[in-house]
């Protein structure tokens, strides 16, 4: 049984050089790497390892989330599959374990993520010092070593996940109808559920987020959220990314009702670069 990685990316050349060094480090060598290049300024050129990499270039405007997944996925040949956030920095058992828990189970299996400092992986590291320096999230609880079955799927998240090939396929993969950033993860999450995949949190062994200035609310995926939470909304009955649409309606950008969401007016730039913030938050 092979273990194909799966990464996409978007001019993050310098994230994506701590990711694979995270796999080189690995105690169990994945397959491969497989990386999506969206339509990056200067196109991705990866560095050699111990395992092949190959990377594919999707052109294309924005952020196309869910086709540049299931690009992965298509290029992949091991029959395990451990999809990464190019943010991630694999800790060494990430690869062994995802590998033996999908020997054990045919499941959806989301993986720890720690996170980093600004100042955290920024050269030279070792993982036993960013253990030390890098924190939980503060919704989404994982044990401390084993699996947990968690029985919300909105909880699924797409850092750092795994499962079999071929029961990505059978759900469809990622669904392109949603187009740009947000909700995505969260109808798979569902779409999973609705298969009866259980969803199994495996804590032990994850992955480092590195920093990166985010945005609460993300005011510069604003149309892109309105658009698939929309689209969500019609398919499960109940709203998506319920947090940003709180905030965005806040704000008076968008006016919410049982038959949708319309946009009043775009944020300015004044009002983007305030949702800047230093932490990673949930929706």
């Amino acid at each position: 049984m092979t273990l194909s990685v799966l990464t996409i990316v978007k001019n993050r050349s310098a994230h994506l050089a701590q990711l694979i060094e995270g796999l080189r480090r690995s105690t169990h060598c994945p397959d491969e790497l497989i990386i999506v290049d969206m339509a990056s300024n200067r196109p991705i050129h990866a560095q050699q390892a111990r395992f092949p990499i190959h990377v594919l270039r999707l052109d294309g405007p924005g952020l196309p989330l869910a086709a540049a997944r299931n690009a992965a996925a298509r290029a992949a040949k091991g029959d395990k599959l451990l999809f990464l956030d190019v943010d991630c920095i694999p800790m060494r058992a990430l690869t062994g374990a995802i590998t033996q828990c999908l020997k054990d189970h045919d499941a959806l299996i989301c993986a720890d993520i720690r996170y980093l400092g600004p100042d955290d992986a920024r050269g030279e590291w070792e993982e036993a010092d960013l253990l030390s320096r890098a924190h939980g999230h503060p919704v989404r609880h994982f044990p401390a070593n084993g699996l947990r079955q968690e029985d919300n799927a909105g909880l699924f998240w797409s850092l750092a996940f795994g499962l079999h090939r071929q029961r990505f396929f059978d759900l469809g993969g990622f669904d392109e109808a949603f187009t740009g950033y947000g909700g995505e993860d969260t109808d798979f999450g569902f779409r999973a559920r609705e298969a009866g995949l259980p969803l199994l949190f495996m804590g032990g062994a994850g992955a480092f987020h590195q920093y990166h200035d985010v945005f609460e609310p993300p005011l510069q995926h604003l149309n892109d959220i309105v658009r698939n939470a929309n689209l969500f909304r019609k398919r499960w009955n109940i709203w998506p990314m319920e947090g940003w649409l709180d905030a965005f309606e806040t704000a008076g950008l968008i006016l919410r009702s049982g038959h949708g969401i319309h946009v009043l007016r775009q944020p300015s730039d004044v009002e983007i670069e305030h949702a800047r913030m230093l932490q990673p938050v949930s929706p």
